[in-house]
C-alpha cells in the first residue's frame, strides 16, 4: 500500500479532534494548617506543548529539574540514539545490562520522564532537549498516560506533533515510532483505544525517515491476556519485558543506523 504523505496525516488528525489550550492556574492558598488545597486544573490538549503541573496549580519542580538535566545532556552533543517517553521509557535506567548490550554501540541516552503525556514530551523537545545534538535515531513511545483523559484521535494528534517537531528541529534524525503498549491484564475498552491510536499513528510512517513498529503483540498470550512475566503491574515492564522490547527493535535500529 502506498504510504500516506505525512502532511496529509497531520491535516487529518487536526480535523479529527478538538483541543483546549492550557492556561496557568493560580496557586491555591494554604490552609491554616499549612496544607495546600488542590485546584481544578484546566485540561491540557494532547497536541499543545505544556509544562507538567502540580495539584496546587504550579509547574512541577521535579519535572523541570529532570528536563534541565536532559537539556544538559543534549548540549554535550554525544548521543546518537535518544529514547523519548514516559515512565515505561524511563524504566530503562534500571535495566543497564540489557540496555548496554542492545543499544550501547549506538551511544544511547534515555529521555524518559515518569508521568509524561504527549503534551509534556512535546514541551520538552520544544524547549531544549533537541538543542546541541542531532541524534541519528529517536525512539518514541508515548501516550499511555493520556489514555484516561483523551480521545484516541487526540492522543494520535499529540504523537503526530511530536514526530513533526523532531523532524523540524533535526531533519537528519530518523524516528522509530513505537505503538502504545497494551496495558491491563485482559482486553478492555482501554485496549480498544490503544488499538485506535496505533492504527492512526501507523500512517505517519514513510518507511525511511519515520518507521512505525507495533510490538504490543509480543507481550500478549492467547485471548489477548497480558503475560504476567513481562510486567510488574500490567503497565510497567519487568526485565523480561524490556528484553522483549530490545529484541523487537534492534533489527530496525540496525537498518536505521546504516
Amino acid at each position: 500500500m502506498k504510504p500516506v504523505p505525512f502532511i496529509l496525516v497531520i491535516a487529518a488528525l487536526f480535523s479529527a479532534s478538538s483541543a483546549f489550550a492550557q492556561t496557568n492556574a493560580p496557586a491555591a492558598p494554604a490552609s491554616a494548617n499549612g496544607s495546600v488545597t488542590p485546584v481544578k486544573l484546566p485540561p491540557q490538549a494532547p497536541d499543545v506543548a505544556a509544562v507538567k503541573m502540580r495539584p496546587d496549580g504550579q509547574p512541577d519542580a521535579e519535572f523541570l529539574k529532570h528536563h534541565e538535566s536532559l537539556v544538559a545532556i543534549a548540549k554535550q552533543g554525544k548521543a546518537e540514539l535518544v529514547f523519548l517517553g514516559d515512565s515505561i521509557t524511563a524504566g530503562w535506567e534500571s535495566q543497564k545490562p540489557i540496555w548496554d548490550k542492545a543499544f550501547g554501540p549506538y551511544k544511547p541516552t534515555n529521555f524518559g520522564i515518569s508521568g509524561d503525556r504527549t503534551q509534556h514530551v512535546l514541551w520538552r523537545i520544544e524547549n531544549g532537549e533537541l538543542e546541541g545534538f542531532k541524534p541519528k535515531v529517536a525512539v518514541v513511545m508515548i501516550g499511555t498516560n493520556n489514555l484516561g483523559a483523551d480521545l484516541a484521535e487526540g492522543i494520535a494528534k499529540g504523537i503526530a506533533e511530536i514526530v513533526k517537531t523532531i523532524r523540524q528541529k533535526s531533519p537528519s534524525t530518523k524516528v522509530l515510532l513505537l505503538g502504545v503498549l497494551p496495558n491491563g491484564e485482559k482486553p478492555s475498552p482501554v485496549r480498544e483505544k490503544i488499538q485506535q491510536v496505533n492504527a492512526i499513528i501507523a500512517q505517519l510512517a514513510d518507511g525511511k525517515q519515520v518507521v512505525f513498529l507495533d510490538i504490543g503483540s509480543r507481550f500478549l498470550q492467547t485471548g489477548g491476556v497480558l503475560r504476567k512475566e513481562v510486567t510488574t503491574d500490567f503497565v510497567h515492564l519487568s526485565s523480561t519485558g524490556y528484553q522483549i522490547w530490545a529484541d523487537a527493535i534492534t533489527p530496525e535500529l540496525a537498518e536505521l543506523f546504516r
